[in-house]
């Protein structure tokens, strides 16, 4: 018998993974085949630091190929929300949106009964708008922010054929036209862009390639004064790129590439990670004792629970303090209520993103409110234990809870939810949590409720008497709805107004950490590299973190 060397064992061992990851793949029998004959993007650059991408696609499905049925559009990251896209085919509505099941970043355009038959041209326009997390400070260290766009591009197997590419890049309002700088066009381009001034009178660079490849990544990039957006929204730390060739020209063994693959992953995560992570270190060097007398919305900030909760959560204190009431829940509007009650400086703050800053520009606004109440939780966290403080007040959110799965009757158990709402909120499995405790029964929604939610349904029959005390020995009218809907109603309602206010967390609170717990400073080198023309960042760019974002599949 042959003695098994290491080699082979390596070589089986790939075989065998081969063999699994092929098994695992989706079965794809269709024989996708077309030619991008157009594509134009627009890429507007916002006020408020975020970008909207206006493409068009021009797709020529060959004769014997399957129907293009599905677009995969891909995207830089997250930072985008599927509710904030729209899309046609032949100037029909798409109603089909989800993320790709196929491409990571990314999000799929199903077609339908409109899909691209063998041997028919389709155009597919799509609109997607607020997108974040696509600006960064320029490595000239002039104040100047960098903006960098790669457009989707297709799969090589599908897509053959030259491709007319045009990207149109409209720079933020005000923006005079001697002060931004394009950068370096892509191998194969005209080496400028031309430029000129849109119908708003915003700056335009413009690249056009009618020979370009469908299935080829293009990088554009643009830079302008950061004053022209919110500071919030300039993203500090440097981006991280990977020369993906170099990587697999010296990846011979299959061990290799699946540590480089794993440890991407894991930088990846780390770093979407350490965004949610805004308490500084320092906060951890541990003092004596607890620190007593923190308000459920500063104990959540202590905990480190999402920032879109928090907000949710002064937003429901504000309410039962007749503070304010919701008038519109989207997009959500407030109401000063007279007379003022006494407010925290947290609270004021909140109200006044709210009432008084336009809506464009209150995600900075409310960026600004946390990073002083974090701020403000470090300064009364000096000289106490953060492992103790924090143990003190998951213990006070267990026993909230308690006291709400131990009342007797429904009654009670609602009175006692909606008294401590803010402190069950603490609980990382609020939404499941509430679901499970009024699954059966009825529930009582509080009187102040429908100051919150306008649009809850009340119910048709008359509201039922509570004889819990509701503060000076008074009783008062709870109206009830079956257990099970009330409580969904209640989880809805809170992720609703979380992520209006928010849209997405993780580059919301990556605003925020970026003032109260900064990457640290690297040097140079060690696989951080900027950008053609001096720019910080390769990757606010739709498309660079997928391998390609198919046409149809």
């Amino acid at each position: 018998m042959k003695k098994l060397t290491l080699h082979r064992l390596l070589a089986m061992g790939m075989l065998v993974i081969l063999a699994a990851f092929l098994f695992s793949m989706p079965t794809m029998a269709q024989n996708y085949s077309f030619s991008l004959d157009e594509e134009i993007v627009h890429a507007f650059w916002q006020e408020d630091g975020t970008l909207k991408l206006e493409y068009t696609f021009v797709f020529s499905n060959d004769p014997g190929a399957s129907p293009i049925d599905f677009v995969d559009v891909g995207m830089h990251n997250d930072g985008y929300n599927l509710s904030n896209i729209a899309a046609t085919i032949n100037g029909q509505p798409i109603t089909h949106i989800a993320d790709s099941e196929y491409v990571s970043n990314a999000f799929e355009l199903g077609l339908g009964a409109n899909a691209i038959q063998p041997g028919q041209t389709g155009t597919v326009q799509v609109s997607i708008w607020g997108i974040e997390d696509v600006l960064f400070a320029d490595t000239e260290g002039d104040d100047y922010a960098s903006a960098r766009f790669s457009p989707t591009w297709f799969d090589s197997s599908a897509v053959h054929g030259p491709a007319d590419i045009t990207v149109v890049f409209h720079l933020p309002p005000g923006v005079q036209p001697e002060e931004p700088r394009w950068h370096r066009s892509p191998s194969g381009w005209p080496e400028s862009p031309n430029t000129g001034l849109d119908e708003d009178g915003r700056v335009v660079y413009a690249w056009r390639n009618p020979s370009a490849s469908g299935s080829t990544q293009y990088e554009f990039g643009a830079s302008f004064p950061q004053k022209y957006v919110p500071e919030s929204a300039i993203n500090r730390a440097p981006s991280f790129s990977i020369d993906f060739e170099a990587i697999m020209s010296v990846c011979c063994m299959g061990g290799v590439l699946t540590g480089i693959v794993g440890l991407i992953g894991l930088s990846s995560w780390s770093n979407r990670r350490r965004k949610l992570d805004y308490l500084p270190p320092k906060i951890s060097i541990e003092g004596h004792g607890i620190k007593r007398g923190l308000t459920a919305v500063e104990a959540a900030v202590l905990l480190e629970r999402p920032l879109d909760r928090v907000l949710t959560m002064i937003l429901f204190g504000l309410i039962k303090k007749e503070a304010c009431q919701v008038i519109d829940e989207d997009p959500l509007t407030l109401e000063l209520l007279e007379p003022k009650p006494k407010l925290r400086e947290y609270e004021k703050q909140f109200l006044e993103v709210m009432t008084e800053e336009p809506k464009n520009k209150r995600r900075s606004g409310l960026q600004k409110s946390m990073i002083a109440l974090v701020k403000s939780v470090q300064k009364k966290m000096e000289g106490f234990s953060l492992k103790e403080t924090r143990e003190y007040y998951e213990s006070i959110t267990e026993k909230a809870w308690n006291q709400v799965e131990a009342a007797d009757t429904p009654e009670v158990k609602s009175e006692k939810f909606g008294d401590a709402i803010e402190w069950t909120m603490l609980d990382d499995d609020f939404d499941g949590r509430t679901r499970r405790t009024f699954q059966t029964g009825p529930m009582y929604l509080p009187p102040w409720w429908w100051a919150y939610s306008p649009s809850t349904p009340r119910p048709s029959v008359p509201s039922t008497k509570v004889s819990a005390p509701a503060g000076g020995g008074r009783t008062v009218s709870m109206p009830s709805l079956p257990g099970a809907t009330a409580a969904a109603s209640v989880v809805n309602s809170v992720q609703n107004t979380a992520s209006g206010m928010v849209s997405n967390v993780v580059g919301f609170t990556n605003g925020v950490t970026q003032t109260t717990n900064p990457p640290p400073v690297r040097t140079s080198g060690g696989g951080w590299s900027g950008g053609g023309g001096g720019c910080a960042c390769a990757c606010a760019c739709a498309g660079c973190a997928c391998a390609c974002a198919g046409g149809g599949r």
